[in-house]
């Protein structure tokens, strides 16, 4: 016997359908690419996009047409997106950080037919458009007077095009297993892989994300997301900040600290979403100058391991609860977020941030479990790490084009390429990604603890640990550390530091000082460039 419940599939334009009724006046404010800070509301953002639509069915594009992005937050990215969607059309976010040449590639094998792009990004699709084989119409974001002289075939500037529709249009109808959007991975090892969103898997996910012990949104909230849309949907925030009704404010290209810090104060933004590096330059800014954050009530920290410092820099300092986050592409992005269940909500102090330190538990809509290499579960018990395995209906069953089938199991499985481990309330902690761990006389040491201790050290910027081939033990820890500015601290210091917080066998055998560590697309330490650098070094130890 079915029930009796009414057909509603979940499509993305449902999201901001309900923003328009029930939060139309609510403010979205974009920091524009022309440089002023603009204002609209959901309202507005809702009626544009109807005019997307409208305008890119009359273009002739329709359901399964690719529609690449290559922007910033702002506010005619987020009417792009629905617009894009609300023909059946697949949005198609573009990582500028990649190279000109992967670029390239990853829109040829979307097969991209349009692409809106900011006007930062014009003289790089200059250089690639005509590589790319689909393309027929491009769709720069701006008005008539900001629109530049372009060599790019077809380009329109998207004020003057918008300005043929009435937004007299409905939305398409369609399953909601309808692709929706698609995001390419960072393709460190390889060639990126596409991973395809649907409309339901994106609704869902928007709900998962807005629960309130993931990012815990409402619409008394006044939320900036920094982490990019490019970033794997601004991690959900492009469609939970509609669904909820939250104040968004979009930071465009600037991320520097100072320019964050201007919109978090006179914004009076109380939530915020970024990568560590973001903070890091915040913190540094708000050191320099003294200011506080008065409004700021949470931030979400992901896209790498969130190290202790920083945790207890925002709450001790400045009474900003942190939430360390931890996902992928793939899953839409959301897996984990570091909130305190009721058994670890009195913890204080040191026994609070070792709780922090971990990437935390799942929402509902999402499982895992760690596995040793021949498959079987391993216990949760907060020490046994292996392969993290995860599944839900937000996560990829398989990548477009059928790339990366082995990561993808019988039973539902992707298997995340991380080394993780699970303690018995359900905590789960990322100890590497499997092709970083340092294997030393057969046992894995952690390169992620060892680079968040290190970063705790008053006079250290970055750092980041690699395994350097040794003659007895296979492979022994290499501290690889960038200073601050105006800081020299030595190798003594470093070690001296760690000593006694880690396992003695886990403490690195030398200490490299450089003025860059060089990072992938985004953001994250690229590995495999730090171990090419270090390929001849020879350890003191060996």
């Amino acid at each position: 016997m079915l029930g009796l419940m009414q057909e509603w599939p979940l499509l993305c334009h449902k999201l901001i359908d309900h923003a328009e009724r029930q939060h139309g006046s609510r403010e979205v404010v974009s920091r524009s690419i022309e440089g002023p800070i603009v204002r609209t509301t959901f309202a507005e953002i809702h009626h544009r996009a109807l005019k997307v639509a409208q305008r890119l069915e009359r273009d002739g594009f329709g359901l399964g047409d690719r529609i690449a992005t290559l922007a910033w937050n702002t506010a005619r990215h987020i009417e792009a997106w629905y617009g894009i969607m609300g023909i059946g059309a697949i949005y198609h976010t573009l990582n500028p950080r990649l190279f000109p040449e992967q670029i390239a590639w990853i829109m040829n094998n979307a097969e991209d037919k349009a692409i809106f792009v900011d006007l930062t990004f014009v003289p790089l699709l200059e250089k690639i458009a005509g590589a790319v084989r689909s393309l027929r119409r491009v769709i720069v974001l701006t008005d008539r007077a900001h629109m530049p002289q372009t060599s790019l075939a077809n380009a329109v500037a998207y004020e003057e095009w918008l300005a043929e529709a009435d937004g007299a249009f409905a939305w398409k109808v369609f399953d909601e297993n309808t692709a929706a959007g698609m995001c390419y991975t960072s393709g460190t090892t390889g060639d990126p892989k596409g991973v395809l969103y649907s409309h339901r898997s994106n609704v869902l996910h928007a709900m998962m994300a807005a629960m309130p012990d993931a990012m815990g949104l409402s619409t008394r909230d006044v939320a900036l997301p920094v982490v990019p849309m490019f970033h794997a949907n601004a991690w959900g925030l492009g469609q939970s900040g509609p669904m909820i009704g939250a104040k968004l404010v979009m930071p465009g290209c600037k991320m520097d600290g100072a320019s964050i810090y201007e919109l978090l104060d006179t914004e009076k933004v109380t939530f915020s979403a970024a990568v560590p590096t973001v903070w890091m330059m915040l913190l540094q800014y708000l050191e320099e100058t003294g200011k506080k954050l008065p409004y700021l009530k949470k931030v979400v920290i992901g896209g790498a391991s969130c190290p202790r410092a920083i945790t207890a820099k925002f709450q001790d300092d400045y009474d900003v609860q942190v939430v360390h986050a931890w996902g992928m592409t793939e899953m839409s992005p959301l897996g984990t977020l570091c909130t305190l269940k009721p058994q670890y909500e009195a913890l204080t102090g040191e026994a609070r941030l070792d709780v922090q330190g971990k990437q935390g538990f799942p929402p509902f809509g999402v499982e895992m479990k760690v596995t040793d290499d021949d498959n079987n579960a391993l216990p949760w018990d907060g020490k046994t790490f292996g392969h993290l395995k995860v599944r839900g209906p937000a996560v990829a069953r398989a990548y477009y084009g059928g790339a990366g089938a082995e990561q993808f199991d019988a039973d539902g499985w992707f298997d995340t390429g991380d080394v993780a481990h699970i303690d018995a309330s359900g905590y789960m902690q990322i100890t590497d990604r499997a092709k970083d761990v340092i294997k030393s006389g057969g046992e894995w040491i952690s390169t992620i603890d060892l680079e968040n201790l290190a970063v705790g050290h008053p006079d250290v910027a970055e750092a980041a640990a690699i395994g350097i081939p040794h003659s007895k033990w296979g492979e022994r820890p290499l501290l690889v550390v960038v200073s601050k500015p105006g800081r020299a601290p030595s190798k003594g210091d470093i070690l001296t530091f760690m000593s006694g917080k880690v396992a003695k066998w886990w403490m690195p055998d030398d200490v490299a000082f450089v003025g860059e560590i060089p990072h992938t697309a985004t953001g994250k330490i690229q590995k495999t460039s730090l171990r090419a650098q270090f390929k001849d070094y020879r350890l003191p130890t060996d």
